[in-house]
């Protein structure tokens, strides 16, 4: 205790309110435990503040204009206008409205909420320190839920203090669209703003040091997004990385990059999204205290059942690592809770999914056939194209396709989806893997007509050699 604290106590403590946080600490009363949750910033975290609710309004917004604006084959003629401050204040309101929502259910819930940073003391206590001239608290647990969630990285040469340099919220913030804008890095963020300012209107460089985008994903999947980036007039410096800005004589800005053989090249903007990746947020906890030791890269390791290396200490979402998914932290917050209670609760990591909201989007479940065939599977894969779905066509949306992965006994192993609708396609698929479902549960599930779902349907035939409205491998 440190004198003139106020003192408390609690059976669990939750240390950041994000997705992770929240639903642990939810779960946790739902468990008939005392519970307290610390955050020092915004309730709901990055997700809901900054990173996938606004990002995701954004990308609805843009994609409502964008077809609009380019459906004459469908005998639509329209030139919408953008009032980007508008925008952003719509998403703000959405942004707002759930924010809220997440107090209003963790007060309804009995989770107690203390505003401020939490730092270890020992392994039982930790000092939240407050803004202002407000008291700290001392908080001793029982139990401790570290969700501290993650930040952007900062690149050398392009720090996010100078001006034109964004990061992945800050570009949300804009109330006017950039003539010129440079994204560094194609990752999943990069690509998927990338293509929200390209559709705004935006000459969009991406400056990536790979050479091809959203590097972990598979090329035929990769491609067909880079193909419609490119479509969209976005234009890629594959192999170069950046190095450094400064300002150009025309107002703007000259981004500088070089590739790995030293050479170097420049890039003019208005603007630069650096957005290479995130890295996790421990080092405010003071960790040492507790006897917590973070990874080389900053990550706290856990067990399927969330639990760290200090007993009574759990670690949920980015702060413990891939996958880095709000999702993923939602279903880890729910494990650690129910193990903290005494359940015999532990996390499926094979059956998580992904997705990634570009346009068109791409989601992924378990295993690719090359991954399955790593690990000891003798894969069977099938495959249905857009392009043979009449949901699709009627839509004017036909690029993509989706993959099952099976073993040779039948049982669904993975998915991989490239096309409209990816991320709400992928529930079904998810669950198959999650209930060892067979090829024959898929394909025997009558599909409503016409809908994009039965393309899923088709790709667990075509594993078969059964498929009807697409060739059989």
């Amino acid at each position: 205790m440190v004198v003139g604290d106020v003192t408390t106590g609690t059976d669990v403590l939750v240390v950041g309110a994000g997705p992770g946080g929240y639903v642990a600490a939810i779960r946790a009363t739902q468990r008939g435990l005392d519970v307290t949750l610390v955050e020092r910033d915004a309730y709901g975290g990055v997700c809901l503040n900054r990173g996938c609710i606004p990002s995701k309004a954004y990308i609805t917004a843009t994609d409502i204009a964008h077809d609009a604006a380019t459906a004459e084959e469908m005998g639509i003629h329209a030139d919408p206008a953008v009032d980007l401050a508008a925008m952003c204040g719509w998403k703000d309101d959405v942004v707002d409205r759930l924010t809220g929502g997440v107090q209003k259910l963790c007060k309804a819930n009995g989770v107690r909420l203390v505003e401020g940073t939490a730092g270890f003391l020992d392994e039982e206590t930790v000092r939240v320190e407050r803004d202002g001239d407000r008291e700290a608290e001392t908080i001793s647990f029982e139990r401790c839920i570290v969700a501290t969630g993650s930040r952007p990285v900062e690149l050398p040469g392009l720090p996010f203090g100078d001006d034109p340099i964004l990061d992945s919220a800050a570009v949300l913030d804009l109330e006017t669209v950039p003539d010129r804008l440079v994204v560094v890095g194609a990752g999943y963020i990069g690509m998927e703003l990338s293509t929200v300012f390209a559709k705004l209107g935006s000459d969009v460089t991406v400056i990536e040091t790979l050479d091809d985008v959203l590097p972990g994903y598979e090329d035929d999947v990769a491609r067909v997004v880079r193909r419609r980036a490119e479509n969209l007039g976005i234009d890629f410096a594959f192999g170069e990385g950046a190095t450094g800005w400064h300002e150009s004589a025309d107002g703007g800005v000259v981004v500088t990059t070089e590739t790995a053989g030293g050479e170097g090249s420049t890039h003019p903007a208005d603007r630069v999204l650096v957005a290479v990746g995130r890295d996790p947020v421990t080092d405010t906890l003071n960790a040492e205290n507790a006897g917590l030791e973070p990874t080389d890269d900053g990550f706290f390791e856990t067990d399927e059942r969330c639990r760290t290396d200090v007993d009574g200490i759990y670690a949920v979402g980015d702060v413990a690592g891939e996958p880095m998914l709000a999702h993923a932290a939602s279903a880890e917050g729910l494990v650690a809770a129910e193990a903290v209670a005494g359940d015999a609760s532990a996390l499926n990591t094979g059956a998580v999914p992904a997705a990634v909201f570009t346009d068109p989007e791409i989601a992924t479940v378990g295993l690719t056939e090359a991954e399955a065939r790593e690990v000891g599977f003798d894969p069977a894969v099938g495959e249905m194209p857009f392009t043979a779905s009449g949901r699709a066509l009627t839509r004017g949306e036909t690029d993509g396709f989706v993959r099952v992965v099976a073993d040779a006994d039948g049982v669904v192993r993975g998915a991989q989806i490239v096309g409209p609708e990816a991320s709400e396609l992928i529930a079904e698929l998810t669950l198959a893997v999650e209930m060892g479902a067979t090829l024959e549960d898929v394909a025997a599930t009558t599909h409503t007509h016409p809908t994009l779902s039965e393309a899923v349907m088709e790709a667990a035939e075509n594993v078969r050699g059964q498929a009807i409205h697409t060739l059989n491998r």
